[in-house]
């Protein structure tokens, strides 16, 4: 069974982020895409807010433009008045002056200690940009190394799942049910539904196996925000309680439920309540 997606995480994390980098940084333009070999080039893949596509799949290697020195240097550069700018070289002149760039800004996205992603901003007029406009982005640079990390991490174990026949002999019953329980837990940090649904599938599909050797039923592997919500239902709580009380919506509340009663077999709150205590998940 495979479960790697046809988009490599960086486009897919890249590609759902533009929007809201554009919005943050105010910009006309925002593109960017993967960084490739360590960091010896990357490609520009995914565009936002621009007239042509002088700069598709433009491949800008290290130390050349201004996104070659963002990677050579391993942190974010900008220039107000790209043309006349003296501290880069022109490599790439031919696919800034289609699009009437004038300040233009490098964003390179690390996560242990490598680039991963480089992201442009830029404008078609005179934008000042200071230090308290990069610190700005501070939070959303965070949010997309760890969405990259978190990933990393899914597929590392994802790929001792799926370990041949003579390989497997070698992990116990223990150790295959822990990494599919962490799996489970690292879909609520994922925001790809599609990857955090396909996490909770390897976590269902395995748990029928991986019981302990004298459990007469096998472990239910319900995310850490189901057992939540089923903690705070079992109090008395109604689904917009529950809500306030965890900052969910409403429909969140009412989704999570939807998806812990599925795993318990469960046909209404109460009958959930009951199984996951039975199976020793609430208190």
């Amino acid at each position: 069974m495979s479960f790697e997606t046809d988009t490599p995480i960086e486009r897919r994390i890249l590609a759902r982020s533009l929007a809201t980098l554009r919005k943050h940084a105010g910009m006309d333009m925002v593109f960017g895409g993967p960084v490739h070999h360590g960091a010896a080039a990357m490609e520009i893949t995914d565009l936002t807010g621009v007239r042509t596509r002088s700069a598709v799949n433009l491949v800008v290697r290290n130390g050349e433009g201004l996104g070659g020195k963002a990677l050579m240097l391993a942190r974010p550069v900008s220039v107000a008045d790209y043309f006349s700018a003296q501290g880069i070289t022109h490599t790439y002149d031919h696919a800034v002056r289609p699009e009437a760039i004038e300040t233009l800004a490098a964003l390179p996205i690390i996560v242990d200690r490598t680039p991963r992603i480089l992201i442009y901003l830029a404008a078609r007029t005179h934008v000042r940009l200071g230090d308290r406009w990069f610190d700005s982005f501070t939070p959303l640079v965070r949010r997309l190394e760890r969405d990259i990390a978190v990933e990393d991490e899914v597929r590392r174990r994802l790929s001792l799942m799926r370990t041949t026949e003579a390989d497997r002999a070698t992990l116990s019953r223990a150790d295959l049910y822990d990494i599919a329980q962490e799996l489970t837990n690292l879909a609520d940090q994922i925001e790809d539904e599609t990857l955090r649904g396909k996490l909770e599938a390897v976590g269902n599909r395995f748990a029928p196996v991986l019981g302990s050797a004298g459990s007469q039923e096998p472990p239910t592997l319900l995310r850490p925000r189901e057992i939540d919500v089923l903690e705070h239902v079992a109090r008395g709580l109604s689904n917009r309680e529950v809500a306030e009380a965890l900052g969910l919506l409403p429909n969140t509340v009412k989704s999570y439920l939807k998806s812990a009663m599925r795993k318990l077999h469960a046909t209404n709150r109460v009958q959930a309540i009951l199984a996951a205590r039975e199976r020793g998940l609430l208190r």
